[in-house]
């Protein structure tokens, strides 16, 4: 049996719920056909970890119960980077904010564009609902966070994505019941099967799904309230 010696690096991905009531629906995109990680794959927004997001002082922060959650498996790892790094991406890949409205002139290079905006990072109203590991094997292998906020959260108009990178492609407004006529990677299915329960919730959900690969097999964990 060979290891499988790929750096795992943190990664943040964001689950924008629009019309929760009424036939709701998730944005996505499609990766490019030459990417090196999920071609032609659609997906939710969402990245790596950078530098520069470990300095993120968030004004307003995400809720304790889901702080103390992204620190259960990490006691001494980057929450406030990862929370950091699913706004940063969300603007970067849509175009869409979340955030509050203030001047940021001494934000880092990697967040200028955001902080041209006339916003600060804000993740008071940002849920942490789903944690995968990418199985070995893969040519990039990330520990993902997922995050979920409601559409109307947001500070941007839902159908103007005139802001977006070209990382993803055919960004739109999906469907909770379309979404399986979309090709999805596999973990993305996981998650919607996983968290579509949690999505009407106003607050945390009752405990984080936890999709852990192992050289072996795969196994779903899960996150309780308590950070001990």
């Amino acid at each position: 049996m060979t290891s499988d010696k790929t750096k795992i690096r943190n990664a943040a991905t964001v689950i924008v719920v629009r019309n929760k009531q009424d036939n709701p629906s998730v944005l996505m995109g499609q990766r490019g056909m030459n990417a090196a990680f999920m071609p032609s794959k659609f997906v939710f927004p969402g990245g790596a970890v950078d530098d520069q997001d470990l300095s993120i002082n968030i004004k307003n922060s995400i809720n304790e119960v889901c702080k103390n959650r992204l620190l259960k498996e990490n006691k001494s790892g980057p929450w406030n980077a990862l929370v950091a790094a699913a706004i940063r991406e969300l603007f970067e890949e849509t175009g869409q904010i979340i955030g509050l409205e203030q001047k940021w002139p001494e934000a880092p290079s990697s967040w200028k564009d955001f902080a041209k905006t006339g916003y600060v990072p804000d993740a008071s109203n940002m849920f942490f609902v789903f944690r995968a590991i990418t199985p070995p094997g893969r040519p990039r292998r990330f520990d993902a966070r997922f995050f979920l906020i409601q559409a109307e959260e947001l500070q941007t108009n839902l159908d103007d994505f005139s802001m977006a990178s070209d990382e993803l492609s055919h960004l739109q407004w999906i469907p909770l019941t379309d979404t399986k006529n979309f090709d999805l990677p596999f973990i993305t299915k996981v998650v919607l099967a996983e968290i579509t329960g949690n999505l009407m919730n106003s607050g945390p959900p009752s405990r984080v799904p936890f999709f852990q690969n192992t050289t072996e097999e795969s196994h779903i964990f899960y996150i309780d309230e308590e950070s001990n």
